[in-house]
């Protein structure tokens, strides 16, 4: 079987460390920055960093629009803490100078920037996550977190009684850094649900 190629969004944040995970587990990888760039894909990986200078980047680069056809047309998302912001329907905490932030509104979920507190209450530990054997060592860092979950999202992790993880469909969120750890089973599921390239004109 041929590997599946994948993008990572590539404006800022932590898409070096997603494309080092993907490229060991033999996935070709891409780093996206234009809407030509989503060409050929099986899935894109939204990274964590800072979701107001990605949002404003993405306007800036023009891919609200494509990143919406890429999934519309069969492409499969996964977004990383501030990845997860911008799949969110509703996004609650941003900053108040920044007004309502833009998102993708692909997930049907309300999330909560720094539902876990400021880079300083940074943590780690040891997360069941449904669909893995064992634990996963889930890095949180200003984490967001699930505050409401609509009808057809499938909660995969909770921390705290906070939903963490979840997917509908071809799109699944973390509010934890998973490419920030040696554990790489979470990136290995998602290179196996990127079954096919994705035919974009």
């Amino acid at each position: 079987m041929t590997a599946p190629r994948i993008g990572v969004l590539a404006l800022q944040g932590a898409f070096r460390e997603h494309r080092q995970r993907l490229e060991g587990l033999g996935a070709a990888v891409t780093e996206v920055r234009l809407g030509r760039d989503l060409g050929g894909l099986s899935g894109l990986i939204l990274p964590g960093g800072e979701s107001t200078t990605m949002a404003r980047l993405m306007t800036e680069y023009d891919l609200w629009e494509p990143v919406r056809a890429f999934h519309a047309a069969g492409g499969h998302l996964w977004g990383t803490c501030a990845g997860a912001i911008l799949l969110s329907r509703d996004v609650q905490g941003a900053p108040p100078q920044f007004g309502r932030q833009d998102s993708l509104n692909l997930l049907d979920v309300t999330v909560q920037r720094n539902a876990f507190g400021r880079q300083i209450d940074s943590f780690t530990t040891d997360l069941p996550v449904r669909g893995l054997d064992g634990a996963f060592t889930a890095v949180f860092i200003r984490a967001p977190a699930f505050t409401r979950v609509g009808d057809g999202v499938e909660v995969l992790a909770e921390y705290g009684g906070q939903a963490v993880m979840v997917r509908a469909g071809r799109v699944t969120a973390s509010a934890f850094h998973p490419e920030l750890t040696p554990d790489a089973r979470l990136h290995e599921l998602f290179v196996q649900r990127c079954a096919a390239p994705v035919p974009l004109a």
